[in-house]
């Protein structure tokens, strides 16, 4: 049976909701002193390459270009942020626009590139779909500002909670538990599992559920899979709710030391076959530095493991306008270019500085 909440439902107490969040949290493993050497190499000891060696390309929107987009079309603003047009009507995943990804203005992994858009240009939208609540999904200032001009926020249980504290009309907040849905002018979405942890600080960890998000018009089905580990679940949610026309999926901030959290490349292709997925768009990469691999890497495997099953990709610009059914249509390897760039510059100041060291001599 379909579980459908109201807007006005209320939620479990924060014990039971706790106890409920630890079905599936898996945060790293191993103990303080794991968990201090991670953070030590973290802010100390990272390679080089976890940044780009210059500027990400943007296609730069304007307010008109969404007003006269076609319907399913979607545009990647960064990280997990993802603008869709939908029943005429816009929905925006995730919105994050700040400087860093952090509690922090003047600390924490700084943003490779500004969002396509302006966060005040955006138009009205419909619903904002949040997926959890770590800094790097949930940006206190985007939703408090984006307010004024969204119908509904839909949350895991918990986050909604959350956003009424920050001052959100309670009114337009609507929390779903996992298999709950929830349908807003023609538009369905379920809340769905993850495999993935929650909170915003030192004393409230798995105090909030997250989840992963289906998307369904008459016409189209796409999947949102906020942040998760690699589990059975995904082929759970393939059987119930798939095929999908498109999977936007985590591939990014991956790492040995945390793999019950965050999947690897080769993870996150299984888990788009497990839902039964058409294209696949890689998302959760691009914007921060949140891992220890090279930025780019990301995209470099999850290309060749996709082209190796014969899975369609779609890796378009950042701010790119995709049609959801013409998504592998929209094939950039725009990273390649960056780094290319990046080494002629190296190389020409080289140069230029060991012809100065010989004009001296």
């Amino acid at each position: 049976m379909t579980n459908t909440a109201s807007p006005s439902a209320r939620i479990q107490s924060d014990e039971s909701r706790a106890a409920q969040s630890r079905r599936l949290s898996g945060p790293p493993d191993g103990g303080w002193w794991k968990m201090l050497g991670i953070m030590w190499r973290f802010l100390f000891n990272k390679p080089a390459d976890t940044v780009p060696g210059g500027p990400i390309p943007l296609a730069k929107l304007t307010r008109a270009q969404l007003d006269d987009a076609a319907d399913g079309t979607l545009w990647r603003l960064g990280h997990s942020t993802v603008l869709m047009k939908l029943q005429g009507a816009f929905w925006l995943t995730d919105p994050v626009f700040a400087e860093r990804a952090s509690p922090f203005s003047w600390l924490g992994p700084k943003r490779f590139h500004p969002a396509p858009i302006a966060l005040d240009d955006l138009p009205p939208l419909k619903a904002v779909i949040l997926s959890h609540d770590h800094y790097d999904h949930l940006d206190r200032a985007a939703v408090t500002r984006l307010a004024g001009k969204t119908g509904r926020f839909l949350t895991p249980l918990g986050v909604g909670e959350r956003l009424v504290r920050w001052g959100i009309d309670a009114a337009t907040v609507q929390e779903l538990d996992w298999w709950q849905q929830a349908t807003i002018d023609g538009v369905r979405f379920a809340a769905t599992p993850a495999q993935h942890f929650s909170g915003r600080g030192l004393r409230d960890g798995n105090r909030t559920l997250w989840a992963s998000w289906v998307i369904m018009t008459d016409t189209l089905r796409v999947f949102f899979s906020g942040d998760s580990g690699y589990f059975s679940g995904f082929k759970t949610i393939g059987d119930r709710f798939g095929p999908f026309d498109l999977t936007l999926m985590e591939t990014g901030a991956y790492d040995v030391n945390w793999p019950a959290v965050h999947m690897q490349p080769a993870e996150t292709l299984q888990a788009h076959l497990d839902l039964r997925g058409q294209v696949l768009l890689p998302i959760h990469n691009g914007t921060f530095d949140l891992a220890l691999h090279a930025w780019d890497a990301p995209f470099e495997q999850i290309s060749a493991l996709a082209a190796a099953r014969a899975v369609p990709l779609s890796t378009p610009l950042m701010g790119e306008a995709v049609l959801i059914r013409q998504a592998a249509e929209h094939v950039s390897r725009w990273w390649r270019e960056v780094e290319r760039v990046a080494r002629a510059a190296s190389f020409a100041d080289k140069r230029f500085s060991r012809r100065c060291q010989e004009d001296v001599v």
